[in-house]
């Protein structure tokens, strides 16, 4: 992105003072700039899907929008369909649930935790879930699920 530099062919001499044979070009290059931003662009919509969490639950659906999204990538723990308890995409056995989500929480600026559960769980296991993460002091906890659920208003999702 540096400035070219044009040659003048010298139409003879000049009165005074003699200028030199080239002068900076004024003009600015962006060719370079664009490549480098398509790249970018490229890059980011190849990237973008890859940072949601990636483990695969069946969410219920119910009639309740969605929540105004956050600058912190927030905590997700996940109960699978299988049983098995991930925070956010790593698997963590029961008994070492709440003292990994206090090492994680201690390097975070938000305290929510969402707590995402597949359909096909049993009630129970998530209501045990809640009732720890609360009694371990945890307060903002929320059930992610999805939307299009019934209403019970007699229309439907």
């Amino acid at each position: 992105m540096g400035a070219g530099v044009i040659k003048r062919k010298s139409g003879g001499a000049r009165r005074g003072r003699r200028r030199g044979n080239s002068a900076a070009m004024s003009e600015i290059n962006v060719t370079p700039f664009v490549d480098v931003m398509l790249v970018l662009l490229i890059i980011f919509m190849v990237a973008a899907p890859l940072l949601t969490v990636g483990v695969p639950v069946q969410l219920p659906e119910t009639a309740a929008e969605a929540l105004p999204s956050e600058q912190e990538e927030p905590l997700t723990i996940t109960l699978t369909a299988d049983g098995l308890i991930m925070v956010q995409t790593t698997e963590t056995p029961a008994d070492q649930l709440i003292g990994k989500l206090r090492a994680v929480a201690a390097e975070r600026e938000n305290d929510k935790i969402f707590l995402r559960a597949d359909g096909a769980i049993a009630y129970e296991q998530v209501v045990q879930i809640m009732g720890a993460l609360n009694a371990a002091g945890f307060r903002n906890i929320g059930l992610v699920t999805d939307t299009g659920g019934p209403r019970f208003n007699g229309q439907g999702g």
